[in-house]
């Protein structure tokens, strides 16, 4: 049996289960992309983790994209620049 995590979501809603091995990879792509620039639009960084992750990933990448985003934005890893149209997204700041 694959190890599953449950993911959160910033606004509170319920997360959904997934594959663990699938939210790793894809949380590392995202991660990676946005210590390369930041802050990057939701579509730019979307395209860029799609490049990234292309004929190396079993699934939907859009449909992982935006969940595990999701996710790591309620988990305080990464955040929306408040008030940015269209959506940018950046790395929190370490402190």
């Amino acid at each position: 049996m694959t190890e599953r995590i449950m993911t959160l979501h910033p606004e509170g809603k319920q997360g959904v289960n997934i594959d663990k091995a699938k939210y790793d990879m894809m949380a590392e792509a995202i991660i990676s992309a946005l210590q390369d620039e930041q802050p990057v639009t939701f579509s730019a960084l979307s395209r860029t983790v799609s490049r990234r992750l292309d004929g190396k990933f079993d699934g939907s990448i859009t449909w992982y994209y935006t969940t595990v985003k999701l996710d790591l934005e309620a988990r305080g890893k990464i955040l929306r620049v408040p008030k940015s149209s269209p959506q940018q997204i950046r790395l929190v700041d370490e402190k």
